[in-house]
């Protein structure tokens, strides 16, 4: 048999191991995606209410704020939109974890195991984990900020109605045609700074501490790689990811709901900088936690459904544990 033959005799995990990692790690955060989906809405609302800078702006002093915690915000919205806008936006949601789960799953594994230098069955210093988690949070970002501008403004669209404004966007791809023609190519990237700090700070709390936690129980404890190992360290991850994220996830998400002018720059917000400034300023400290809640709520679940799923999904298709 000759060696092209033999090539392609071999499974797929084999022959395009980071082809098949990507489409698995996006099969996985899809799943989890949906799952979770109306919680990451509720967080959305949360982040943007009593925006001082929207008062200054011009809105009406005072203005009574509608929903006020996670489970009257859920409800507010069920009631007053329909149940099934607890799930708007999720199409750009799953289109963003696509390539961001994608991107960094792979991105991880190739800088852990080639670069970073880490060998099975030894224990990987967390320094190591650290610049790999945030590097690969920060470059899966980048390239998936697109689907996460979509994604926030269209999460907007119920409350706008609501306030008697009307709709910027008819669907998902009206909504980036809109924005392309409105801000030009730079304009998807818009508030893309944030939301890579983010990712950064996100997966070094998801990935970073997945990977320390998990390969700290199997070299340490009685426990097998099984998936109470994988709950435990999903549960560790999802709390250190929301404590990590969330001031920036609040600052991500003004930034890309704040109003344009025709140049695709920001009305309210010079720079990520500068919303973080005017909200503490304006709202206090605390208001850059405000969404912890459903965030973690959202991402205990997520990260337990997702590294369940996708632990379980590489076993089944033949590829080496994460």
């Amino acid at each position: 048999m000759s060696s092209a033959e033999e090539e392609r005799s071999l499974p797929l995990p084999e022959r395009w191991p980071r082809a098949s990692k990507f489409a698995l790690s996006a099969c996985a955060a899809a799943v989890a995606e949906l799952v979770t989906f109306p919680l990451d809405l509720t967080k959305t609302r949360l982040q943007i209410q009593g925006e001082a800078a929207v008062r200054r702006d011009g809105a009406v002093a005072g203005q009574a704020v509608p929903y006020r915690g996670m489970l009257r915000t859920a409800a507010g919205i069920a009631q007053e939109e329909g149940v099934r806008k607890l799930w708007q936006g999720a199409t750009p949601a799953v289109y963003r974890h696509i390539v961001y789960t994608g991107v960094r799953m792979v991105t991880y594994e190739q800088l852990r195991d080639s670069v970073l230098g880490r060998v099975e069955g030894e224990s990987f210093p967390l320094w190591k984990a650290v610049v790999g988690g945030m590097s690969a949070g920060a470059i899966g970002q980048f390239f998936a900020s697109p689907t996460d501008l979509v994604k926030v403004q269209m999460q907007m669209e119920g409350k706008r109605k609501l306030e008697g404004k009307p709709l910027r966007f008819r669907g998902v791809h009206h909504a980036f045609l809109k924005i392309l023609s409105e801000g030009g190519v730079r304009g998807l990237w818009a508030g893309w700074v944030p939301n890579v700090q983010r990712a950064a700070l996100v997966n070094m709390g998801d990935l970073t501490t997945y990977d320390s936690v998990k390969h700290f129980l199997l070299l340490n404890t009685t426990l097998v790689d099984n998936s109470v190992t994988h709950s435990v360290s999903s549960a560790c991850s999802g709390l250190v990811a929301a404590v990590l994220g969330t001031p920036a996830d609040v600052v991500k998400t003004r930034i890309m709901n704040q109003p344009r002018d025709k140049q695709g720059r920001g009305l309210l917000y010079k720079s990520s900088m500068d919303c973080l400034i005017q909200t503490v300023q304006g709202e206090g400290f605390m208001s850059l936690y405000k969404g912890f809640i459903p965030t973690w709520m959202r991402m205990a679940p997520w990260s337990l459904v997702f590294w369940l799923t996708y632990e379980q999904i590489r076993r089944m298709c033949g590829v080496s544990s994460f």
